[in-house]
């Protein structure tokens, strides 16, 4: 039996929004990745935001958005050109196969495709270790900041430079 092809992103189709707004987290993850829902209405809806989707083969499996104004909370300044990832999460049935790494690491070779040389930053809550080491995995490295949470607690800023980074078992 051949491995299954690795996961593919691209920005959302209709059809392929209706399919990640119907995804739903495990108990207790709405807190760290938000709605699907409300982040997939509230990014297509943004002209300064693309909705994506990670697809395997052609089921929507998870959802992110990459808004190209820098609004990672940061006490420093960003470079102006930092594209924040926002809401990446996988729905529950896909979530412990193996599919997040692959994922953010196609999410990133697309942006370099997309958009060369912009850097990437992100903010994920400090008590969310999975996604905390599957970023850190992916090339992310801490900016150095502690930021004040919602209900999930405090955040770090993590940041990727262009060019940088490839996911490490």
């Amino acid at each position: 039996m051949s491995p299954a092809p690795s996961p593919r992103v691209m920005p959302a189709s209709a059809a392929q929004a209706e399919a990640a707004r119907a995804l739903v987290l495990r108990p207790g993850q709405a807190a760290y990745a938000g709605d699907f829902a409300f982040n997939v209405d509230n990014a297509r809806a943004s002209a300064d935001s693309d909705a994506m989707v990670i697809v395997q083969g052609d089921v929507v499996i998870g959802f992110y958005r990459l808004d190209y104004v820098a609004t990672a909370a940061a006490h420093q300044v960003l470079d102006p050109r930092t594209v924040t990832l926002r809401a990446f999460a996988l729905g529950a049935p896909w979530q412990g196969l193996g599919l997040a790494r692959p994922a953010l690491e196609a999410c990133c070779a697309d942006l370099a495709a997309r958009h060369p040389g912009r850097p990437l930053a992100l903010n994920v809550h400090a008590r969310n270790h999975v996604a905390l080491a599957l970023y850190l995995g992916a090339g992310f490295v801490d900016g150095g900041e502690s930021l004040p949470g919602g209900s999930a607690g405090a955040q770090r800023l993590l940041l990727r430079a262009p060019g940088m980074g490839q996911c490490r078992p």
